[in-house]
């Protein structure tokens, strides 16, 4: 029963773990992107949610005859190109992180398929393409300089539209106001790709989500293929996002609801409002908690630690304290796994006493069953009284395999999302503990230490079972091999300390044993 417990719990680990790894989100393929060219009197046929309609068209419906202005701008944390062409969003780059080339992290390269932070008077968005006049010019915020602001206006046909766009020097908050008029709805979007800077995000969501309330919701491409999403209750902001990164619109007035679907065939979300003065904060920027939580607009909720978010925040608060003292990110994870061990130091102790007791009585368990197989019921009353008689708990192994199961997964999610390790070097080779080991020495490493540790503990299994055992190492050494360095550090520790304690425990047996004797 025992054997059959431990084997079960160790698979059902490694379907969970692999399951991460196997299952990727599918990201809907994304059609080539051409910018539009300013021609007077063209149309576009506008794409839009399935089973949705479009109550309004505008005339002119995209593109007015002018000339379309970009405005640049730059504060101590980011660049960006404003365009005149729907008084969107045209690129955004981030000074203090660096991708693979060391170039600038860029959220937005150019417009998607639906320019960033889109107008439209339904959800069709039919104003993104129209050309606004454009007052102000090339901000470079500074010290010296910390405010400034661009106006873009449209007026045409009864309708008019002032938007404000104001940013700060040393903060990547931007505040927008739109004035709108002679629509019947006021729709605007974060568009297509923007907050996400690589859509391939190690098996953690990419696309949009928002939160209502204090839930989280994480929408997946895929399912708004089927359906459009729509939400109506405490909307408190949206947003695209990726593994480390992430554009937020924060509603300052209100909203009446946020609609996510697909766009010619790319996911999009966007609020829905009345026409007048509609204020927003506008955030492009990296996952830091500590940061976010500063801002007071709820964002530090898109930092998604997993159903063990109880137990895998005040990990994180531990890390980032141990890293303030210590200055290394791959010694801060050593003494994390270290502290995280230690509470179940006497329980282990206990288990492994009790796994050594099974292991010496197996001979006369395998005599029990032998004899009592054609009579449960007695063969169950003998194993009791067996246990009772040399004082073994038959399920003590297993209690502490699944009090740690859910200080793995925390820790696993902390390890995984947390952008304080991307770039964050450790030693040697190990250059980056978010990405896998270039070289595949810890993964193999750690493989050879659960071996060790599978060969040290005393084992209740049947000869079968045992040898199904002996592939757990080799499977998880290959399953660890594409593993972030983070997460194989802990492992890899985790499993040293095991193999200390183990060795006492084995020692402690035999002298107490030798003392009977």
């Amino acid at each position: 029963m025992d054997s059959k417990t431990i084997l079960a719990v160790v698979l059902s680990l490694f379907v969970i773990i692999g399951y991460q790894f196997l299952m990727e989100t599918q990201q809907p393929p994304k059609p080539p992107i051409t910018e539009s060219k300013p021609v007077a009197g063209t149309k576009e046929e506008p794409g839009k949610p399935s089973g949705m309609s479009s109550p309004v068209v505008l005339q002119p419906t995209v593109f007015e005859e002018g000339y379309v202005k970009d405005i640049k701008v730059e504060n101590e944390l980011f660049s960006a190109v404003l365009s005149s062409k729907g008084g969107t969003v045209k690129f955004w780059e981030l000074k203090n992180f660096k991708d693979s080339k060391g170039a600038p992290v860029a959220l937005l390269t150019k417009p998607g398929t639906l320019p960033a932070l889109s107008i439209g008077s339904n959800s069709d968005f039919d104003l993104s393409g129209v050309n606004f006049m454009v007052s102000g010019d090339d901000l470079k915020l500074s010290s010296s300089n910390k405010k400034g602001s661009i106006v873009f206006e449209y007026a045409k046909d009864n309708i008019s539209i002032r938007r404000t766009y104001t940013f700060y020097s040393n903060t990547y908050k931007v505040d927008i106001d739109d004035e709108v008029s002679g629509v019947p709805e006021y729709w605007i979007t974060l568009g297509s790709d923007f907050g996400i800077f690589e859509a391939e995000s190690g098996y953690t969501h990419v696309g949009p989500a928002l939160l209502t309330g204090t839930d989280l919701e994480e929408l997946k491409p895929g399912k708004l293929q089927k359906e459009t999403k729509i939400f109506k209750d405490d909307l408190k902001w949206i947003a695209q996002e990726d593994k480390y990164f992430f554009s937020a619109l924060v509603p300052a007035s209100p909203v009446e609801e946020v609609r996510a679907f697909m766009y010619k065939d790319s996911p999009v979300i966007s609020f829905k409002a009345k026409p007048g003065t509609n204020k927003f904060y506008l955030y492009a920027g990296p996952k830091d908690h500590d940061k976010l939580a500063t801002m007071d607009l709820g964002l530090e909720h898109i930092i998604n630690f997993g159903f063990f978010s109880i137990l895998a925040r005040p990990l994180f608060w531990v890390l980032k304290f141990f890293y303030q003292y210590i200055g290394n990110y791959g010694w801060a994870i050593i003494m994390l796994t270290i502290v995280t061990r230690i509470p179940f130091i006497p329980l282990i102790d206990k288990s492994q006493k009790s796994m050594k007791k099974l292991s010496e009585i197996q001979p006369k368990m395998a005599e029990v069953k032998e004899k009592y197989k054609k009579d449960p019921q007695r063969m169950q009353k003998e194993m009791t009284e067996l246990y009772k008689k040399h004082k073994v708990n038959p399920v003590g192994g297993c209690l502490p395999i699944l009090l740690q199961i859910p200080v793995f997964f925390a820790l696993y999610k902390v390890l995984l999302i947390s952008i304080e390790l991307r770039n964050a070097p450790f030693i040697f080779w190990i250059t980056d503990l978010s990405v896998k080991d270039p070289t595949y020495i810890l993964p193999v490493v750690m493989g050879a230490t659960m071996f060790i540790q599978q060969k040290m503990t005393p084992s209740t299994m049947d000869p079968k079972q045992a040898k199904i055992m002996l592939f757990m190492p080799i499977i998880f050494t290959f399953m660890f091999l594409g593993f972030a360095s983070g997460l194989v550090l802990y492992w890899l520790v985790n499993n040293v300390f095991g193999i200390i304690q183990q060795f006492y425990t084995n020692k402690k047996i035999a002298k107490e044993k030798a003392a009977a004797t």
